[in-house]
């Protein structure tokens, strides 16, 4: 499914530290002399180097204690102060008011300038040359009831609106190159609630650690063992599946198996929302979480079938912040899901086809109550240097049962790396690479093969050979909450299919943080 909203972007820090001298009276000033050394010219007088807490335009600025007032010595060269961190929002967050309130708006023009295809079907990525721009806003919303950190309770409401297209309607690509694009070009670009959800947190110490203030987390502090519960409506990649070199389109990678795991099917409507609830515990260096969701009411449906009991997707992941560098951080993650839902199964499908029930495999014929499809996935991301960091995703599910919510894939596998720009004075830019490759088993393979269509998939026919994805990108900072970035991915074997492409999309898109 997808997904539109992952960019929480999570407020970076704005220090700002400013020392300033204390000027001392001048020579000429009377002084009282001392009666060890009354006779003598005064001694020069001790600098004194004092701190001022000057107000930052978004973060609290840390403050150094007074130098030293020892024995008498010549006035101390001034220090050069490190160069405060660049604003990288329009506006400032502040960190002591009870409200949140921020938005962010992003574009993004794609072009598809053609490629080799014998055949296509009404599924397919089209061979012709095409461009397509998409833009979303978001409006977020937070508020504090109270500010007992030890229970703090967040109430979170954003509205969003999603306008433009994708190439080829966002069709014929298990790995599509636009996170933003929303499948069903009929639902128009209305604003919308796209989450609604209580966050509640239950601290089980009172020892406490400072926390990054964002849109899905008001608190500056939290307990270093505590329960955080949330529900409502919510996008589960907010909180499941959470990568920092590839999980956030509008500065970084834009294609959709990048951002998530490809053979995650995670619970959705056609926007990439759902409604349910998460349970998390969080420890020093360990975290759990598992939630439940409510599945749409058919493939890529916008509505979702309210009765848990008959269609849900439960989801579970472990985090283990631990580095393989000594010095460096490091996080790895293991995720696991089950839906259960009214979906078919490919092979029956084919089946139909061959008795002569069908004219061709339809995978809607055979849906059914308590058809479950489950898998798992693995997530790491290590910091190698100061400003080069890698990501390693694998997953896999049964891919028996119909490909439901997220996108076709049944494995997939990523490595990607991105580096800071901060040797060229731009620490702020940013500048990756990954590959991804992404396949579906035999009985998906048949189903394509014999003319059966997919929700997103369905050339007609099939030559089998895994999609294999190679993106690039530069995000360049040009000024406060402003960021453009230029992107390149390259897919072989679009829709698993031998006989088409390879073909090439390119980007450019502009993100705007308020």
């Amino acid at each position: 499914m997808s997904r539109l909203s992952r960019g929480l972007l999570g407020g970076t820090r704005v220090r700002t530290l400013i020392a300033l001298p204390v000027l001392l009276a001048a020579a000429a000033s009377p002084r009282p002399a001392r009666a060890q050394a009354a006779a003598l010219p005064d001694a020069p007088l001790p600098v004194l180097h004092a701190s001022v807490a000057v107000p930052a335009p978004r973060w609290s600025a840390s403050v150094q204690q007074a130098a030293s007032q020892s024995a008498p010595q010549p006035p101390a060269a001034p220090t050069e102060q490190p160069a405060p961190d660049p604003v990288i929002t329009m506006l400032p967050h502040t960190l002591s008011g009870p409200y949140w309130i921020s938005g962010q708006v992003n574009v993004i023009f794609q072009a598809n300038p053609g490629f080799h295809s014998p055949y296509h079907g009404p599924n397919s990525f089209h061979n012709a040359p095409e461009y397509k721009t998409s833009m979303l806003g978001t409006l977020f919303t937070g508020y504090q009831p109270h500010r007992n950190l030890r229970y703090n309770t967040d109430f979170i409401a954003d509205f969003e609106s999603a306008g433009g297209r994708g190439l080829s309607e966002a069709l014929g690509l298990a790995g599509f190159t636009n996170l933003d694009v929303v499948r069903n070009p009929n639902l128009g670009s209305t604003p919308y609630l796209a989450r609604g959800e209580i966050h509640q947190t239950i601290g089980l110490t009172s020892e406490m650690k400072e926390a990054d203030r964002n849109q899905l987390s008001l608190a500056t502090q939290v307990p270093v063992r505590r329960i955080e519960i949330r529900t409502g409506k919510m996008t589960l990649p907010d909180v499941f599946d959470q990568n920092d070199i590839a999980s956030d389109s509008y500065h970084q990678f834009l294609n959709w198996t990048i951002d998530n795991n490809g053979a995650w099917d995670y619970a959705a409507d056609t926007r990439g929302y759902t409604v349910g609830g998460v349970v998390e515990y969080d420890d020093r260096n360990w975290s759990f979480r598992y939630g439940i969701f409510a599945m749409p009411t058919i493939a890529n449906a916008i509505t979702l079938d309210w009765a848990f009991s008959r269609a849900h997707g439960q989801n579970w992941e472990f985090d283990w912040n631990n580095s393989f560098i000594r010095g460096r951080k490091g996080t790895t993650r293991i995720l696991s899901f089950a839906n259960d839902a009214h979906m078919g199964n490919y092979r029956l499908a084919v089946q139909d086809f061959f008795a002569g029930i069908t004219p061709k495999p339809e995978i809607t014929s055979v849906e059914r109550f308590g058809t479950v499809k489950y898998g798992f996935g693995w997530n790491n991301q290590q910091e190698i240097t100061e400003n080069l960091r890698v990501a390693s995703r694998f997953g896999w599910n049964d891919d028996h049962e119909e490909s439901f919510a997220y996108t076709e894939v049944a494995q997939t596998a990523l490595v990607a790396a991105d580096y800071a720009g901060a040797r060229w004075h731009r620490p702020q830019d940013k500048v990756g690479v990954a590959f991804v490759s992404n396949a579906i088993k035999k009985d998906h393979q048949n189903y394509l093969k014999y003319g059966g269509l997919g929700f997103l998939l369905g050339d007609g026919r099939l030559n089998y050979g895994r999609e294999n994805i190679v993106e690039g990108y530069y995000t360049w900072h040009t000024w406060k909450g402003l960021f453009f970035g230029l992107d390149t991915q390259h897919i072989n074997d679009p829709g698993y299919n031998r006989d088409r492409g390879p073909a090439w999309v390119f980007s450019v898109h502009g993100h705007i943080d308020f």
